[in-house]
């Protein structure tokens, strides 16, 4: 008998995994990806078939242990949200050239409007340049489903596989029937041709060579997938072609049935056998996908019919945001849903950093200090305090990506300007600022590091931190003098004492660092409710 739960998208894709047979999941936490892994910690078939479940320093880390596991057999997930695509994709694009062995999946949930994230970029991209498989589900159904194809596709082309999801099907809930089918992890197998994981130029040439053949297969399979499907409409004037979750939000605006011809695309490469067909019998096309306009652009010259094109590029469909049911809605010429304007329905609440939260105390303290210096630049990170930059500090002049911070600063001292500080939070340095901090220390560079240690990956929802009661350790070890790695306490009573610090290391011309050490008050009050 099938078992019905109801799930979030994310934890639809963690269960169809743990459902698949997995053996590990590798993962550094991103919204919208999170929940994935904290699902996967939390099941009893993860603690029962001692499934790997840790978080990773990165996502770069996180895919190299995922491609060794795929190395030896198992099947692995690799998690993360849109722009840790860009930190693991060194071993992303390798990954292609080695293949996989057990099954590999890179779930990539990308945040379109942007909730908690500094760009709108589209994963489907990264899997056409690496030349990859792509699955994008349409439903919660289908993501549990989907993941379960997937490591069978990786294993039966030997290549990984990049999911996608989209913020709303990652933290939406729908019911999913996951059935009573439980795969067994692989057995240790290593792979048959040793020689392809070895990406020297004599061996990855061949395999280069091996890869765009086996994209033809890749595009074969695509055109006959479950997935991907031609459905007939009685209304040939328009056809459409519906990506992942637009085409729920397509067939939410036509309970009855959508009168059009509709092309499903769930994996790429894309279809166009399919979409040759589609083009044959309408007169104009409209192309509805959540993110950047990857399908439109590359319907440019696959007909040779001169037919119209809308979507994104022509704003028919808007051309940044999410994309949303009643944006379809306008797409297709349908009247407007009757609403309600946002302001009755929730009071606008911008982002703000916690009562009690440690940051806001070292924010203060800085913001007093720098006040003696005309020319101070403060550069930001990923993280909570990323809100400094918010009413009422302001603290923060930049913030670009994670581990930004640090380099910046260095950039900005050879620059000429003074002083020069860095602020990073515990779980960011150990992502991407220790390699920064090392250049700091061998370039001699005159700034001051700020480590925010709220002792947690706060942002995300109080994961542990790589960096947890080492910092100090990590620092020294990279080069940084002794006497320069002071710890603070951000509270209001030490407030003389954490402007000495932050004085005096500003006042030092070489690399410093100062760590503002308190626990998150979230996790504090989670940590006291457990005791």
């Amino acid at each position: 008998m099938a078992d019905k739960n109801l799930l979030l998208g994310d934890e639809a894709l963690a269960l169809g995994a743990l459902h698949a047979g997995l053996s590990g999941v590798f993962a550094y936490p991103g919204t919208p990806s999170t929940e994935i892994t904290e699902f996967i910690q939390l099941h009893p078939l993860a603690a029962q078939r001692k499934v790997h479940r840790d978080w990773s320093s990165n996502e770069k880390t996180a895919m190299e242990g995922a491609l060794g596991m795929s190395y030896a057999g198992k099947r692995a997930l690799v998690c993360m949200k849109h722009v840790g695509m860009n930190v693991c994709a060194d071993p992303f694009m390798g990954s292609a050239m080695t293949g996989a062995n057990g099954g590999l999946v890179i779930a990539a949930c990308d945040d379109p409007s942007m909730h908690s994230s500094q760009n709108e970029q589209d994963s489907r991209f990264y899997g056409a340049f690496a030349m990859m498989p792509v699955f994008e589900p349409s439903s919660q159904q289908e993501t549990y489903e989907m993941v379960r194809a997937a490591f069978d596709y990786s294993e039966k082309r030997g290549i990984p596989v990049l999911m996608r999801l989209t913020t709303r099907m990652a933290h939406s809930r729908a019911v999913v029937e996951s059935g009573t089918s439980v795969r067994e992890q692989n057995e240790l197998k290593y792979p048959d041709n040793p020689r392809q994981w070895v990406t020297l130029p004599v061996n990855a040439r061949v395999r280069n060579r091996q890869l765009i053949k086996d994209y033809a297969a890749f595009e074969e399979d695509a055109a006959t997938s479950r997935f991907n499907f031609l459905r007939d409409g009685a209304d040939k004037s328009l056809g459409i072609i519906a990506c992942g979750i637009a085409y729920n939000y397509l067939m939410e605006n036509f309970p009855e049935g959508c009168p059009y011809p509709v092309l499903k695309v769930s994996q790429y490469p894309f279809p166009r056998p399919l979409a040759r067909q589609l083009a044959a019998s309408c007169q104009t096309l409209l192309v509805l996908e959540e993110g950047q306009p990857l399908v439109e652009e590359r319907l440019k010259g696959v007909f040779d019919t001169g037919i119209t094109v809308h979507g994104r590029l022509d704003e028919t469909v808007p051309r940044d945001g999410e994309l949303t049911p009643d944006a379809v809605r306008a797409a297709l010429g349908l009247p407007a849903l009757e609403q309600h304007p946002a302001s009755e329905v929730v009071a606008p609440r911008p982002p703000a950093l916690c009562q009690g939260c440690g940051h806001r105390d070292f924010f203060t303290a800085l913001n007093q200090v720098l006040k003696d210096y005309e020319g101070a630049r403060v550069f930001g990170d990923i993280g909570c305090y990323t809100l400094g930059w918010m009413p009422p500090f302001h603290s923060l002049h930049t913030c670009v990506e994670m581990g930004a911070s640090v380099t910046m600063a260095i950039g900005s001292a050879y620059s000429g300007t003074y002083p020069a500080v860095a602020v990073i939070g515990d779980s960011t340095f150990t992502h991407s600022g220790m390699t920064g901090l090392l250049d700091a220390v061998n370039g001699k560079a005159d700034i001051t590091v700020c480590i925010s240690d709220n002792l947690t990956t706060g942002m995300t929802g109080g994961q542990d931190s790589a960096g947890t009661g080492r910092l100090e350790a990590i620092c020294e070890g990279l080069g940084v003098e002794k006497e320069h790695i002071r710890t603070i306490v951000p509270l209001p009573k030490n407030y003389p004492e954490m402007e000495q610090v932050i004085r005096e290391e500003i006042e030092y011309h070489g690399v410093s660092v100062i760590i503002s050490r308190r626990e998150c008050i979230q996790t504090l009050r989670r940590h006291a409710s457990k005791k």
